[in-house]
């Protein structure tokens, strides 16, 4: 291949890819995305949520009073919330209940409620999965 080839290869190329970085169509109609650069030094040392969904949850006084079972971002998208198991042996009675993600602090290794306990939870309205 010549320079000529690979410089009309390289135009053609940037032009057949030039509108997927502008915009794009979904069923005829313009479809913009607004994406927002993230520093991604940070995230490196936060939890997955593959690590969060089942941590046990502690108290201020390391007991442990549930254990995280789902998280799950509210429908409008923009809170997170932990669904945590409390009560119950080897997972048989447990009761589900909902606390805002934010109202968890994570420790080292641990998640922590402050202030929580088991019987605080256990008053919570019941959490039940919809039938989606």
């Amino acid at each position: 291949m010549n320079l000529r080839s690979i410089l009309a290869t390289s135009l053609l190329a940037a032009a057949a890819l030039a509108p997927l970085s502008q915009s794009t169509f979904a069923q005829g109609a313009p479809q913009t995305v607004s994406l927002v650069k993230v520093d991604v030094a940070p995230l490196a040392t936060g939890f997955r949520a593959s690590k969060v969904i089942g941590a046990s949850v502690m108290n201020d006084a390391n007991e442990p009073i549930g254990k995280i079972d789902d998280v799950i971002i509210s429908s409008d998208g923009k809170a997170p919330f932990a669904v945590i198991s409390v009560g119950g042996f080897l997972g048989m009675g447990a009761k589900l209940v909902v606390v805002h993600y934010d109202s968890l602090r994570f420790q080292q290794d641990r998640v922590v409620l402050p202030g929580g306990s088991k019987d605080q939870l256990k008053v919570l309205p019941e959490f039940k999965y919809a039938g989606k």
